[in-house]
């Protein structure tokens, strides 16, 4: 058996190759956008990808299952479990507890696992040339290392009412029911690790096994003791911010993400047509200091695409189309693959220098100035939990990834002072709301400038 873990350190979302080197047949289930990262390693491991397949209705990032599908004509497999609320709404075989896919002489048994979405599925995975009975299980968004699936998305960003209550209760029975009845040599595959928001302590490593969890994870007790209520209170508690772009993902993906197919790459542009968005890709102290007029800030490097989407929204139109200030080509193509992951492909090209552009400063505010400003409003674009550690006081706190959705939020009346931990996030989220017309400034330094200079004697 073949089987490849395929990582995006940016969304930290985990897609696999699986493959029968016998019959040269291969699977490839919770597969991102820019799918050419399978085709290519099919093709060194002379499989060929026959089926594609998910294990949910993804709301972190635009599934390429569809995509990948209709490139290398594979069959594609949905889940048609969790209710007529969660089909998808375009063409695939219907996929349901208990079902087998074989690719040659590997079996995967779709095993029904809600609690994080209701159509959850997991995948148990036998090597038939190996042994007769599973040593892998593709948990999704259902088992992580040291934690599990969030239930409380539906409510955070699909328009769902107390939703979560439900699905931490059919989580744990997920848990007592399904993972715990695993042998505990059965390695765990998760489809997120460490900086995911779709759970809130996930860890670092790329897999697990069911006996580790059973011993160490933090549900583990609560599960095998049946006390249902204080898992269901645990897991409710402190959940992580949901970035507001999870709504469109969660849309796109059960409605159908759209079929763009091979992407030829980027072309280099000679200037800056009317009506194109510049995104500066520099690192923000950088833009700080000499970034492009009306340019977005946002910064390349692993969190590229996770930054995208907090201020880039298709659905509005504004931002759209992109020109990317990118060191080559090359640079370019990366920067293209990484926003198509979040559904943005409107890149119209790029450009590599500022020439011919207008640069400039962007506005600062010392935290000794933020008394002088009158009616100037502070904004901490930090986590809710950030905020409960230590804030400005009379400041509003928003998630970064929430502002652009929820502009009537912010406090009107005089300037925006945007903050945050280090100063990424503000920088992104000022240059955003400069763009919108809002004047926008950042707090120099952010919170532990400000938090230094109060400390400071009388």
């Amino acid at each position: 058996m073949h089987f490849e873990h395929f990582y995006d350190p940016d969304l930290a979302q985990g897609s696999y190759l699986i493959g029968c080197q016998a019959t040269g047949e291969a699977i490839v289930v919770d597969a991102r956008r820019d799918f050419g990262v399978y085709v290519g390693a099919a093709e060194r491991h002379g499989l060929r990808i026959t089926d594609v397949t998910e294990t949910h209705i993804h709301a972190d990032y635009l599934s390429g299952s569809r995509e990948l599908a209709a490139v290398t004509g594979a069959r594609l497999h949905l889940s048609a479990e969790g209710g007529p609320d969660w089909l998808y709404a375009f063409p695939g075989e219907p996929l349901r507890d208990g079902d087998v896919l074989r690719i040659g002489n590997v079996a995967l048994t779709a095993l029904h696992t809600p609690g994080h979405t209701p159509e959850h599925l997991s995948f148990l995975v036998t090597d038939g040339a190996q042994a007769d009975e599973p040593g892998f299980l593709l948990s999704g968004d259902f088992v992580f290392v040291g934690d599990v699936g969030r239930p409380d998305l539906l409510d955070e960003v699909a328009g769902a009412e107390d939703s979560r209550f439900e699905g931490a209760s059919r989580l744990f029975r997920s848990l007592s029911g399904r993972f715990l009845s695993l042998p505990d040599f059965v390695q765990v595959w998760p489809g997120h690790g460490a900086g995911s928001a779709c759970g809130k302590a996930l860890g670092a490593v790329a897999s697990t096994t069911v006996g580790y969890e059973r011993r160490f994870a933090w549900w583990a007790g609560y599960v095998r003791d049946g006390d249902e209520e204080g898992f269901v209170r645990e897991l409710l508690a402190d959940q992580p911010d949901a970035p507001a772009y999870f709504g469109r993902m969660k849309r796109l993906n059960r409605d159908g993400p759209p079929l763009p197919g091979r992407r030829a790459a980027p072309v280099r542009l000679d200037s800056v047509g009317p009506g194109q968005q510049v995104v500066d890709t520099r690192a923000p102290e950088v833009f700080n200091g000499e970034g492009i007029r009306g340019a977005l800030s946002i910064p390349a490097g692993r969190r590229f695409a996770t930054w995208a989407s907090y201020v880039i929204d298709p659905d509005a139109g504004d931002f759209l189309p992109l020109v990317l200030l990118a060191r080559d080509q090359a640079h370019a193509s990366e920067l293209r693959d990484a926003l198509s992951r979040i559904g943005v492909d409107c890149v119209a090209g790029f450009i590599t220098t500022t020439d011919g552009l207008e640069t400039g400063p962007a506005p600062m505010v010392a935290p000794a100035e933020l008394g002088s400003l009158g009616e100037a409003a502070v904004l901490d674009v930090r986590t809710a939990a950030e905020h409960g550690s230590g804030a400005i006081p009379g400041a509003r706190q928003l998630h970064a990834g929430r502002v652009m959705f929820n502009l009537d939020r912010l406090p009107g009346g005089g300037p925006v002072v945007v903050h945050c931990q280090s100063g990424v996030r503000a920088t992104l989220v000022a240059s955003a709301l400069r763009r919108r017309g809002i004047d926008a400034r950042e707090l120099a330094g952010s919170y532990p400038a400000w938090l230094a200079w109060n400390e400071q004697p009388a």
